[in-house]
This record gives C-alpha cells, sequence and structure tokens, in this order.
C-alpha cells in the first residue's frame, strides 16, 4: 500500500513579533485570513488527503473565513496547541496517529501558518524529492547575503562561511512515525522547526531547493510583499 500524504499546520501562536491586536495568521490579504492562504496552496494538490490545523484552547479568532469554500472536509481544526511550536505540531501529529486510516509510514508536511505564498511548483518539488528518501526533508534556500557573527554589544567578531548555509522553510515533510519519536525526544522548548528535531536523532533531512517567494509574515513589512506576490501567482495562474 502506497503512503498516504497529510499536512499539518501549527497556528497556536501569538505574532508578538508583528506587533497586531490579532494573531498574525488571521491578518488578511485580499479579503482571506493569512491561514486561509496557507491551507488552500496544500489542498491545491490533490495528493494532500487531510490539513490538520492546530489551534490553541483559548483561540476566538478562528472563523469560516478560514476554511476553503470547495473541500471543507479536507481540513480538519483541533484546539490542542501547546506553548511552543514543537509543541503543537507533536500535538498534531499524535491526533493524526489516531486515526484509522492514518499510517505509521505516512508522509505529514508542517507548514506555516503565516506563510501564504506556497505555489504547487513548490510543493511538486518537495513531493517529489522527498518520496523515497529514507528521512525526508524541507525547503530550503541557499543564503545569499554576507552572514556576520556578532558579540553582545553588536560588535562583528568574524564572517560567516555561507557557503553550505541554508535559510529554512516550510513545508518540511517527514514520516509520520519518524517525526513523532523525534519530536517526544527533543526538547520542545528548542526546536525551531522539525528538521532539528529529526536532526537531534542523528537524521540528515535533505534540502529542496524552494523560492524567495515562500515568505512568511513576521514583521509589518512583509505583508504588502506578501500581497503582492499572491497576486502576482493569481494572474500568471
Amino acid at each position: 500500500m502506497s503512503s498516504q500524504y497529510f499536512a499539518v499546520i501549527p497556528a497556536a501562536g501569538s505574532g508578538s513579533r508583528f506587533g497586531a491586536p490579532l494573531p498574525k495568521q488571521y491578518l488578511t490579504i485580499n479579503g482571506l485570513p493569512l491561514i486561509r492562504h496557507a491551507i488552500d496552496a496544500l489542498l491545491a494538490d490533490a495528493r494532500i488527503a487531510r490539513v490538520v490545523v492546530v489551534l490553541s484552547p483559548e483561540d476566538q479568532d478562528w472563523t469560516t473565513d478560514c476554511l476553503p469554500v470547495e473541500t471543507p472536509e479536507r481540513v480538519n481544526v483541533i484546539r490542542v496547541g501547546g506553548a511552543t511550536r514543537a509543541e503543537s505540531v507533536l500535538n498534531g501529529i499524535n491526533w493524526l496517529s489516531e486515526q484509522s486510516k492514518v499510517k505509521a509510514k505516512d508522509w505529514v508536511l508542517v507548514h506555516d501558518a503565516a506563510r501564504p505564498c506556497l505555489s504547487p511548483s513548490q510543493i511538486d518539488a518537495l513531493i517529489s524529492s522527498l518520496t523515497d528518501d529514507p528521512v525526508g526533508g524541507l525547503l530550503a534556500i541557499p543564503v545569499a547575503d554576507t552572514v556576520k557573527r556578532s558579540d553582545a554589544e553588536d560588535r562583528v567578531t568574524g564572517t560567516v562561511d555561507r557557503r553550505q548555509l541554508w535559510q529554512a522553510q516550510t513545508p518540511q515533510m517527514f514520516r509520520l512515525n519518524l517525526l513523532q519519536q523525534a519530536l517526544k525526544a527533543v526538547d520542545l522548548a528548542v526546536a525551531t522547526d522539525e528538521s532539528a528535531a529529526i536532526e537531534a536523532l542523528g537524521h540528515a533531512p535533505k534540502l529542496v531547493p524552494g523560492s524567495l517567494a515562500n515568505l512568511k509574515v513576521t514583521y509589518p513589512a512583509d505583508l504588502p510583499l506578501a500581497t503582492a506576490i499572491i497576486n502576482s501567482i493569481r494572474n500568471n495562474s
């Protein structure tokens, strides 16, 4: 039996760095929340059987505008978000593993709720590159800028060789049982992404070239840029 593909979107964060009155995943582009754009991007690939959205139990901002109109049955919203991203992802994976049609070897794509510009070609590249991979991997882009190391006073202490440095993106795609094992073993307060948890088990995730357009909305200046990218994708589709 071939493996299935599922997606998990951790969306229990407050978006404090953005400084908005509501979590950044609920800020809108063209009238739709960022998280809706992220969900739509994942559901555009028919291979993804289900998207699991992990919300905080106290979330009061989720509305029906966040759900796709055509295939809402492919989305499960669960209120088991934790104090960290890793804890929310683990809780989402634990929920998935309890579903009767989900197997240990099925693939899970974890995607940021505030990364709305994911394109079909990027999802296809990730799945195509990793379907037969023994570990899994993630979208990422090579670091293009010169990278400096600083001291406590923000003085440069050295220049870092960027030739083997990559900037991690999402989705990050791993087998359900391996990712579940990794997240259970790692310090959930330290693991900033799923790859870090897999690496802690001694595995080497594969880097799949992503795109600068697949940006994460982190600061206010990112929102108009994301809007321009989404409109460009729409106009060229």
